[in-house]
């Protein structure tokens, strides 16, 4: 068999292989999104003196099991970040091909830097903290808080951006308008989160699990639709 030969053969499986990658890095996006907000659902439900409706999500990585809420935002954010680049490989060329995956692999970084810097021990919890803030935060807190504006943003701007290639054929339209609905349901869900999160509204930690149940809704569903598809987009 001559050299040319050779590679034409080779060609196909590394094609293959190639896809194969891609595809299980696009996994990785449903992996994390269902993983993480289970985590939190059973975590949550469990811990002796937490408030699902009431305390947020973050405030699981303080006492004794924190270890498992900081490991839940590290492996999450690492799988998002993986699927950012599955994205970036099933989309490219073409609008949104660079765009879409950034938002979505700042998003997986935010996450595991959010895991680095817990917030502080406030408004009853763990048990025996006073009911309230402690005051000045720390700047561990005040960095936990950053990143968390940084998740929640990045989720709603990469649903607009990528609305514009979800418009292209031979993509489905309805991704048009479920991206842009998730995009306009989580700004709102944030600024309403952060209205409550000010007041101490006793519904705060409720308000935050609806708006993580949309983003990542879209984020695990835009991972299995690309995961399966060969096509560009879902």
């Amino acid at each position: 068999m001559t050299r040319a030969s050779q590679s034409s053969a080779d060609t196909p499986t590394r094609q293959s292989s190639a896809e194969t990658t891609t595809r299980r890095l696009l996994a990785c996006g449903a992996i994390g999104a269902v993983g993480f907000v289970a985590v939190f659902l059973v975590d949550g439900a469990t811990r002796p003196g937490y408030d699902p409706t009431y305390h947020p999500v973050s405030a699981l990585s303080l006492g004794e099991r924190g270890w498992l809420q900081t490991l839940n935002f590290v492996v999450t954010g690492a799988l998002m970040v993986a699927f950012a680049i599955g994205l970036r490989r099933r989309l490219r060329p073409g609008p949104a091909a660079a765009a879409g995956p950034l938002l979505i692999g700042l998003f997986g970084l935010s996450l595991v830097a959010s895991g680095a810097f817990a917030m502080d021990p406030m408004r009853g919890y763990p048990p025996g903290t006073p009911p309230g803030d402690p005051g000045t935060p720390s700047w561990q807190h005040v960095a936990h808080d950053d990143l968390g504006a940084v998740v929640f943003l990045c989720v709603p701007l990469a649903c607009f951006v990528l609305a514009r290639r979800f418009a292209r054929p031979p993509t489905r339209r309805v991704w048009v308008g479920y991206s842009i609905a998730t995009g306009l349901a989580g700004i709102a869900l944030l600024v309403v989160f952060g209205l409550a999160w000010e007041a101490d509204h006793p519904q705060t930690g409720l308000i935050q699990r609806v708006m993580i149940f949309v983003d990542w809704t879209w984020l695990g569903l835009l991972s299995w639709a690309t995961a399966r598809r060969a096509s560009d987009g879902p």
